[in-house]
Parts: structure tokens; C-alpha cells; sequence
């Protein structure tokens, strides 16, 4: 509780930060012979369908492009280090794929301090930066950008907190409504039209209820019903046996939870289930992965029930790539770095320095990255393609592959 509360207080808003390992991190997966060399060369999707993103504005001349990259060592907090480690290992990785373009990347700690984060970018502007990626924390992001907006420096942070997200800030962290969206359209598709919401009684709860309930209504879904629970064990002990009424009563087809496995998710669907709501007849779907840990597979509460992940395959060829490398596995949030330069790079072998733009980052085509597609909006929120798992027989299975194209099966 004192670690979910700590999280709460360092992002702005509604509190994402937290959920984002869980949601971006890598899995153990088959994959199909997938390399991250590959995956560079194929950075843009320009050659996988028709486009109207913008033409190549100039040509790269070789010269080293001036990155910055925004870490949160320096906290005296070993998990902002670690994170931090795992963003700059990352980074370079990405730049050792991007072959002929040449990234010049300056690393300035920021401490998770949202002053020192803005002092640390404006002494980056002043080296020559020509994108700043990170920092890690929604405050942070926020300041670095009012920061550096006047220089005209494009942000991308590795948030996943809408709320900090327009202007120059772009948010790399897979969103809450990027994933609802996937899960909501695919149920609807599935004939499940009729969807509960339950979700925790917290910012970050409120902030995915919300998700949820737009995302419902805009795949052609219907909200059954709603219900929420006090974010303690005492409180949904208490809460689940109206939220399990509600369910029956308003005779949803699906329920729709908040919480993770972190929090209160295996108490939850263990009396979601004692209370009568059978998992083989009303569809669970989470918002946040629940394979993670994998111990959370063995729940008797989990199984049979959807969430969405990045594409395993990919996923897995930049784990293994960067346990080869490293010799120990990633912090879950290291690939967004990869994601990052990836996208920098492409763009600048696609148009030179200038292409580095607000256009050319929102280009509708988007980018691949370490778990999949994704594109960035011209709002400053990312967009991911995701795939759709489900728990079988303790095993996580791929039940509808993602996207490999914006505007196809699964958008």
C-alpha cells in the first residue's frame, strides 16, 4: 500500500506511472525469428500501407543528431536507478540498430526531481539538443516541457499520463485508453455488448473507469452497470458482494476490472467468482496485464480471463537481445528508450534533422517499436497495437495477434 501510494504522489493527475512496467513489460513468448536488426529496418511503416504523412523534408548529411536523454538516477531511490540503467542500456541498443544515422546521445540525471528535470533540459538545449527523451515521471515531463517549449525542442517522455501529454510532450507509456480501446472493441466483436466496469477507488482506478467507459461506447458497446470498491481488503471484502449483484441484475456479458495484480485483483476475482460470477460464463477483462508475475497465472479467479500485451514476438527478440547484451533482464520500462531513438532514428534517415517535427513524429503510419506498432498523436498521446491474451489452463495464449498496421484488424 505504502509503495501505490508513494507512486500516486510523483505523478500528476491521474497516477499511471506505477502500471506502466506491468503493462509494457516483456513476456516469454515463441517468436517468429524476429531480430531487433530487423525491427529497425522496419522503424517506419511507410512500406506497410499508404500514407499521407509528410514528405521527407531534407536529407540526413551524416552528421551526429544531438539527443537527449532524461533519466531519474540521482533520487537516492535504488528503483530510479535501476529504471534509469535500463533506459540508457536500452537507448544504445537502439542506437547501435539505427546503422548509418549517427546519434550523439547526452545522459543528464534528473533525481525524479521535476526542478532539476527542467534544469537538466534546459542545460541540454543549451548543448545542442534536438529532441529530448524521457523524463521518466508525469511532474517531471510537465515541467521539462513548458521548459524547453520556447526552443522548440519536441518532448518524448516516457510517461503514460495523458494529462501531462500536448504541446511539445509526447507520452512513449502505453495508456490506459490505447488498451481499453483494444479490449473494448475486440469484446464487442466477440458479441459481448453488454460490459460492468468495476474499478478501484483510486486516482488511478477513476483515470481507467474512465478509459474504460469511452472506450465502450465508442466500439458500440453498452455499460451495464459500474461499481468501484475502497482500495483496502476490508474494502472490497466488502464492496464485492453489491458489485457481484450489480453484475447478475444488470446481465452484463463481461465484467471489466481496474486493478492489478499488484493490487487488488487475485482477492477480487476469487470472491467475484464465490459470490457467483463465474469467469466461464461472464467474460473478465483486465486493464492491466495479468501475467505479471507469472505466479498470478495460478489464480483460480484469472482464468479464462482477457488482457492486453505487446506483441510477444517482438517483445521477446528485444529481451533476449538485451539479456545477450547486459547479461541480466531489462527494467520493464527500458524498451520505451528503444522506442524512442528507434523513432528519432527512422525519422532522420526518412528527411534529415527536420523531420524530427511535430509532423513528422505524428505521421499516421507510426513506428515499430520493442512490443509492436505505435504511433504518436497529434495530442501528444501514444497509440499501440496491441494483442489480445487470454488465461487458459494457467498458460497465457494469444487469442487475436496485433495489429501490424495502423487502420487494419485490431483499430
Amino acid at each position: 500500500m505504502v509503495a501505490i501510494l508513494s507512486a500516486l504522489a510523483r505523478t500528476a493527475g491521474p497516477a499511471l506511472s506505477h502500471l506502466a512496467a506491468r503493462v509494457t513489460s516483456s513476456v516469454t513468448a515463441t517468436i517468429r525469428g524476429t531480430t531487433l536488426g530487423a525491427l529497425a529496418a522496419l522503424t517506419v511503416l511507410s512500406a506497410c500501407e499508404t500514407t499521407t504523412g509528410p514528405a521527407p523534408t531534407g536529407a540526413y548529411n551524416g552528421e551526429p543528431v544531438p539527443v537527449a536523454l532524461l533519466v531519474p538516477s540521482g533520487s537516492g531511490e535504488a528503483t530510479d536507478d535501476l529504471i534509469a540503467q535500463g533506459l540508457e542500456n536500452a537507448a544504445r541498443m537502439a542506437i547501435a540498430d539505427l546503422g548509418d544515422v549517427k546519434i550523439d546521445l547526452r545522459v543528464y540525471p534528473t533525481a525524479a526531481n521535476p526542478d532539476q528535470a527542467a534544469s537538466q533540459a534546459s542545460k541540454a538545449v543549451t548543448d545542442g539538443a534536438k529532441v529530448i527523451l524521457g523524463p521518466f515521471y508525469a511532474l517531471e515531463a510537465a515541467k521539462v516541457g513548458a521548459t524547453v517549449a520556447p526552443a522548440g525542442v519536441p518532448v518524448l517522455s516516457f510517461s503514460n499520463n495523458p494529462s501531462v501529454a500536448g504541446g511539445n510532450v509526447f507520452i512513449l507509456g502505453q495508456t490506459f485508453e490505447s488498451t481499453a480501446g483494444r479490449l473494448a472493441s475486440f469484446a464487442v466483436s466477440r458479441g459481448l455488448t453488454r460490459i460492468m466496469v468495476v474499478s478501484d477507488e483510486t486516482p488511478a482506478g477513476e483515470a481507467g473507469k474512465a478509459a474504460i467507459q469511452t472506450a465502450i461506447g465508442a466500439s458500440g458497446g453498452q455499460i451495464a452497470a459500474a461499481g468501484s470498491y475502497p482500495f483496502s481488503q476490508n474494502g472490497i471484502v466488502q464492496a464485492v458482494t453489491a458489485i457481484a449483484a450489480s453484475a447478475k441484475s444488470s446481465n452484463a456479458q463481461a465484467v471489466f476490472l481496474t486493478a492489478d495484480t499488484g493490487g487488488a485483483l487475485p482477492l477480487l476475482t476469487q470472491l467475484l467468482m464465490e459470490n457467483g460470477i463465474n469467469p466461464a460464463a461472464t467474460q473478465y477483462i483486465g486493464l492491466t496485464r495479468w501475467d505479471i508475475p507469472t505466479a498470478n497465472l495460478t489464480q483460480p479467479g484469472v482464468q479464462n480471463g482477457w488482457f492486453a500485451m505487446p506483441d510477444p514476438n517482438l517483445a521477446q527478440a528485444f529481451l533476449t537481445r538485451y539479456q545477450s547484451t547486459y547479461g541480466a533482464a531489462p527494467h520493464a520500462t527500458a524498451g520505451l528508450a528503444y522506442d524512442g531513438i528507434a523513432a528519432v532514428g527512422a525519422l532522420v534517415k526518412q528527411g534529415g534533422l527536420a523531420q524530427v517535427s511535430a509532423q513528422g513524429l505524428t505521421q499516421p503510419q507510426g513506428f515499430v517499436g520493442v512490443g509492436g506498432i505505435f504511433r504518436l498523436n497529434g495530442n501528444g498521446t501514444s497509440q499501440r497495437g496491441l494483442a489480445v491474451a487470454q488465461i487458459v489452463n494457467q498458460q497465457v495464449q494469444i487469442i487475436d495477434p496485433a495489429p501490424q498496421s495502423f487502420g487494419g484488424a485490431g483499430f
